[in-house]
């Protein structure tokens, strides 16, 4: 691990994704932060930080994956042990930004609970937020401080390009995905269908049709987030039925909930490519799965923050 020149910025994890954390701390060439978050006997949660960052840019890697309540309680008390400790600047970054599907009210007195955890951070004392493939980009929108966002387009577009894939069709699985879908297919020189889908209750997806032409090409189908994997899969037989010759999904968020690995396995998807922006289990790790890094992609982002150098360049 190269040394980064400067020891004013420091990297800390809680409990969320210590793997990822240490192969971005890897690729800056920091070690990192020396800091336990800790339960008392009654669940109450304790963060230790071991080590001085007075007067330190700090950044504190935490997915609010699940349990979403533990690990973003955890960022709140570690965001307080850091303004009370002196630290320059506190930004934290959630490659998994939890609660973005609670974006605005869908019924009455639905309570909007994206802005409330907002609310939260800001609260405890973060100066800037670095994010990864928000469910509703408007969620920037919410917070009166800096947020960066990343893009996992790129990282997916490289893996397809690498697989030397041939007739490719990018299709996204509902209207609001289209945006995605199109970036993905610029990047692959594709052209993008779009499935038209009901949806009679939360996660239950009934496939409508197909927009775009797919027979006989091989689609791959884009989303930002994979929770019970119904949508997906239904996807994914409705492309075959159609008529696809192969049919591959890729999306950044890997939630992975209740059915979803065992429907996954029983797909028609020939490859499920994710990120690890949220940890697998052992469970969750079979043989459809194909696991990415955004380590560098976010270490990139955490250098260009710390020398006040321009994020958006990452993506030109």
């Amino acid at each position: 691990m190269a040394n980064y020149r400067d020891p004013k910025l420091k990297v800390f994890t809680c409990n969320a994704n210590p793997e990822l954390a240490k192969e971005i701390a890897e690729h800056i060439g920091v070690p990192l932060g020396n800091a336990q978050a800790v339960r008392f006997s009654d669940g109450e949660c304790q963060i230790k930080l071991n080590e001085s960052v007075r007067g330190c840019d700090v950044f504190v890697i935490q997915p609010t994956s699940a349990p979403v309540n533990e690990h973003l309680m955890e960022l709140l008390v570690m965001v307080d042990a850091l303004k009370r400790a002196s630290a320059k600047s506190i930004n934290v970054v959630i490659p998994y930004y939890g609660y973005a599907r609670q974006d605005r009210k869908a019924r009455a007195r639905d309570p909007i609970t994206a802005k409330l955890v907002a609310n939260l951070i800001e609260t405890a004392g973060a100066q800037r937020v670095i994010t990864m493939d928000l469910h509703a980009t408007q969620i920037q929108g919410f917070f009166d401080i800096p947020v960066d966002h990343l893009l996992g387009v790129p990282i997916l577009a490289k893996h397809f390009s690498e697989k030397g894939l041939s007739d490719i069709v990018v299709v996204s699985p509902d209207h609001g995905g289209v945006t995605r879908a199109r970036k993905l297919a610029e990047r692959l020189e594709a052209p993008i269908a779009i499935i038209d889908k009901r949806r009679p209750e939360p996660n239950v997806a009934e496939v409508m049709n197909i927009v775009g032409n797919i027979e006989g090409k091989t689609a791959i189908i884009i989303d930002d987030i994979i929770d019970t994997a119904g949508t997906i899969t239904l996807a994914a037989s409705a492309l075959v039925e159609a008529g696809a010759r192969d049919v591959y999904a890729c999306c950044t968020h890997p939630v992975l909930s209740g059915p979803a690995i065992e429907r996954i396995g029983n797909s028609n998807i020939r490859e499920l490519i994710v990120t690890n922006s949220i940890p697998l289990t052992e469970e969750q790790i079979i043989d459809k799965i194909t696991v990415l890094s955004v380590a560098p992609i976010i270490g990139e982002a955490i250098i260009r923050v710390h020398e006040e150098l321009s994020v958006s360049k990452l993506f030109d």
